[in-house]
């Protein structure tokens, strides 16, 4: 597995060529087979909207990322490819170095001024922070912490169809953490404004970065309490209790929801967890 290690600016010695990810507004240049241009913007012909951002090292070759406004074409032979879509066919691996990437562009084009005085901000050396000359302020690459949570009931699961998806999708229930509130309370809360249930025992899995456009996913998975499924109409279109072999359309392996969805199927057929 290859290895990556952060940074905000090459190590002293890093020579040899550097990889380049070129985001345009959350899609990613690639080849016509999909695979990541590496090439650098001035190999290419291009001109970025900002000063490139240094990722870091990966397996010891220096990882940069350029960003380029909406109307930017690359040459004939390559192609924008949005970050979504190739998360169905690159490695965890890369995909997660590319969502850095798209995340971190985002970040340094939307802080070029200073939120309290409005003086333009400068690129620190020493951590990754825009400040601003004039006040102090620094301005950190934005996070949003979001719950995601399979509610169990036996040998069913929840799974919902949400307004935004693309196509038709079912997926675990998820929603923004709001301040003031633990991850557990929003568990609660999500679950119970969106489908109208409540439910106990929430259980931390696992997390995922999620670039969409700068959120962190909290995996849980918790267990119905009481109440029947009254999906809001807004957000949530459709909720319904499935059972393990006979799932729906569901989110491709890349996604944290669908660990969820996969542990729970893997723990009804190693007969874990009760009827309900």
């Amino acid at each position: 597995m290859p290895t990556f290690v952060p940074d905000v600016g090459p190590p002293p010695g890093a020579g040899g060529p550097s990889r380049w990810y070129l985001v345009r507004q959350g899609e990613l240049l690639t080849t016509s087979e999909g695979t990541l241009a590496a090439n650098s913007p001035e190999e290419l012909g291009l001109v970025p909207d900002a000063p490139p951002v240094f990722l870091g090292m990966l397996d010891g070759q220096p990882c940069w990322a350029a960003g380029f406004d909406r109307g930017v074409e690359g040459p004939a032979e390559l192609r924008w490819q949005e970050l979504r879509a190739l998360g169905a066919v690159w490695p965890a691996e890369e995909w997660t170095l590319a969502g850095r990437a798209v995340q971190l562009v985002e970040w340094a084009r939307t802080h070029r001024f200073c939120g309290r005085c409005g003086t333009a901000t400068e690129r620190a050396l020493d951590e990754r922070s825009m400040r601003c000359p004039a006040c102090g302020m620094s301005g950190y690459p934005r996070l949003a912490p979001a719950i995601i949570v399979l509610v169990r009931r036996g040998e069913r699961a929840l799974l919902a169809q949400g307004r935004r998806f693309r196509g038709r999708m079912f997926s675990a229930l998820a929603g923004f953490v709001e301040p003031g509130e633990t991850l557990e309370e929003a568990v609660h809360r999500e679950v119970l404004e969106e489908v109208g249930v409540r439910v106990r025992q929430p259980r931390y899995v696992a997390s995922q970065p999620w670039p969409f456009p700068h959120s962190v996913m909290i995996g849980f998975s918790a267990e119905w309490e009481s109440g029947e499924l009254k999906p809001d109409g807004e957000e949530i279109l459709e909720a319904h209790w499935w059972r393990a072999d006979d799932l729906p359309p569901v989110p491709p392996p890349l996604s944290i929801a669908r660990r969820l969805i996969d542990d729970w199927v893997a723990d009804v057929r190693d007969g874990v967890g009760g009827r309900a």
